[in-house]
């Protein structure tokens, strides 16, 4: 009696390859996006709903019959800071992102002086080695006339 058996399995599976490429997609993507557009689209709305509030808070004071007219109006108030404020959303955020980016790398360079300052009280050779280099700053700058 003869029996027929098949060992060329796949060694994969499609469904997990389309879930890798999904991740590879979402991954290439994250990697792609603009913080400051988010940020400034972020702000924007903030700012338009505060608006709105405030409209809603004027127009809650009116009696019935302006009812349909106190909604145009909200609308129209929206729809213009959307337009108004869409372009100067977009500069402010772009320069907290900026003044954000300066400020750690501020910090990270602190942090790095900070460490090599705590070696070099440990260790004479470091010491040693800032010594030098800013004796050779101090002497560059006298034969520059920058003292």
């Amino acid at each position: 009696m003869s029996s027929l058996t098949r060992t060329d399995y796949a060694s994969t599976h499609a469904g997990v390859e389309r879930a890798e490429q999904a991740i590879d997609t979402l991954i290439d993507t994250a990697r792609r996006f603009d913080g400051a557009r988010g940020m400034a689209a972020l702000l924007l709305a903030a700012v338009v709903s505060a608006l709105l509030v405030v409209a809603n808070q004027v127009i809650d004071t009116w009696t019935e019959g302006h009812l349909l007219a106190a909604w145009i109006g909200l609308w129209t108030v929206g729809f213009a800071a959307l337009a108004l404020l869409a372009a100067p959303a977009r500069s402010m955020a772009l320069g907290l992102r900026s003044r954000l980016q300066r400020w750690s790398a501020e910090r990270r360079r602190a942090a790095e002086d900070h460490r090599l300052w705590s070696l070099a009280l440990s260790d004479a050779r470091v010491m040693a080695d800032i010594s030098r280099a800013m004796s050779r700053d101090a002497a560059r700058d006298v034969l520059r006339g920058d003292y």
